[in-house]
């Protein structure tokens, strides 16, 4: 069977460059799905058989290698369970977490956290494979290019893209000096042959307009431009109530304030994978007690157990919601992925507001916009944009989540 029968030929061109070209470090970059892990983890295997055959030829004893990535959940879900899948491999770990293959001692990193260093200091490793790279501390990243002293020791990385200023595109992706023995290939979605077409239609139709679109589908390293929310459309995402479905799941976002809005909003999603805003309550000047009286009338509306997903900036006026009854969360604020889950529903026009049930909600969508230089929003007019993440992110991703306070009592 040809090479040209089990990859896609941007894989193919990776491996021909992994084969016979001269790098230290190798960064496959883009989008989401393009297939730039799959072929990564071909190359891993491939390394720790090369680094296996010139270790013993050099007559070194158990070189050592780093596998890296954000966490423990994403080096297993992204590497070790999809090797021993697709391979057919036995990997057993030992006391210390780390595993032996091909005669390498395989030594995990995690690239989340600054600690991620402590797991490789001192370590003379024989490679690194990163994982993610572009959620890695730059530290940890450099902590680990420092361990690879070994003779021939080289570097292969994948990521998605992330704003043009982030030091892994500045630092490397950019870095051109041969000198630096950097190697680069894009990835577009379309580079993937393997995915169904169904699949990659509907992928692209429910990506969000913009710069989750260019990064996630066309694999550019952008920031976003204008409005964050530019698929909501006034015109036919407004319902009357009277059109509600009765088969709703309701919940709240919530985003403390007192000098700057306060907000609290209910929404509601039904059995179709459609989401309401069903209304927005947004003040100044208010004390917890309003904001706890508010929530008695929420759950007396709506029901006792409807979640409250709220800013875990102040976690008094959350004791305050849980002393009083009110099921309050410590919401994960996660910035672009709370927007992009809001965004996806807009854009798969699965979004839509109860008509006269919000006022400052529809104020701040048109004004929220993105900042060029960060690759986030503007902090101005996201008060109501903010309880909107919370809830919708957090409800939808709920299983995902590690809650900070999921007992009431």
């Amino acid at each position: 069977m040809a090479i040209k029968d089990l990859l896609a030929p941007k894989q193919e061109q990776v491996l021909r460059s992994y084969l016979n070209d001269s790098w230290k470090t190798l960064i496959l970059s883009g989008a989401v799905r393009s297939g730039k892990t799959y072929i990564d983890n071909l190359l891993f295997l491939m390394e720790l058989r090369r680094i296996s055959k010139l270790a013993k030829k050099l007559n070194k004893p158990n070189p050592m290698y780093i596998l890296a990535g954000f966490s423990a959940d994403t080096i297993y879900k992204n590497v070790i369970a999809e090797i021993t899948t697709t391979f057919g491999l036995n990997i057993k770990f030992d006391r210390s977490g780390h595993f032996r293959l091909f005669g390498v001692e395989v030594v995990k990193a995690y690239t989340g956290s600054e600690r991620g260093r402590d797991s490789i200091r001192g370590m003379t490793a024989w490679g690194a494979y990163i994982n993610e790279a572009s959620l890695a501390k730059a530290s940890v990243f450099s902590e680990i290019q420092k361990r690879c002293s070994a003779p021939e020791a080289r570097i292969i990385c994948d990521t998605n893209p992330d704003a043009p200023t982030h030091w892994l595109k500045k630092n490397y992706i950019d870095n051109t000096d041969p000198k630096a023995g950097i190697k680069t290939f894009f990835f577009t979605f379309d580079d993937n042959p393997t995915l169904d077409d169904d699949y990659k239609e509907k992928l692209k139709a429910s990506t969000p307009s913009g710069v989750f679109y260019d990064r996630d589908i066309l694999g550019l390293w952008c920031t976003g431009e204008g409005v964050v929310y530019r698929d909501f459309d006034q015109s036919t995402m407004t319902i009357d109530r009277d059109k509600l479905p009765t088969d709703l799941t309701y919940y709240v976002g919530v985003d403390w304030g007192y000098e700057h809005t306060g907000t609290l909003i209910v929404f509601a999603d039904d059995s179709q994978g459609n989401t309401y805003l069903i209304e927005e309550h947004a003040h100044k000047h208010r004390f917890i007690d309003y904001w706890v009286g508010l929530a008695h009338d929420v759950q007396k509306r709506y029901g006792s157990t409807i979640p409250f997903w709220c800013d875990s900036a102040r976690p008094d006026n959350l004791n305050e919601f849980l002393t009083h009854g009110i099921r309050a969360y410590n919401a994960n604020k996660s910035i672009n992925a709370g927007i992009e889950a809001v965004g996806s529903l807009m854009k798969a026009k699965r979004f839509f507001v109860v008509k006269n049930s919000v006022d400052n909600w529809l104020n701040e969508v048109y004004q929220y916009i993105w900042n060029e230089k960060t690759g986030e929003p503007v902090k101005e007019n996201d008060d109501s944009m903010d309880a909107m993440r919370y809830a919708i992110y957090n409800q939808h991703n709920k299983a995902k989540i590690n809650l900070q306070r999921n007992t009431l009592f």
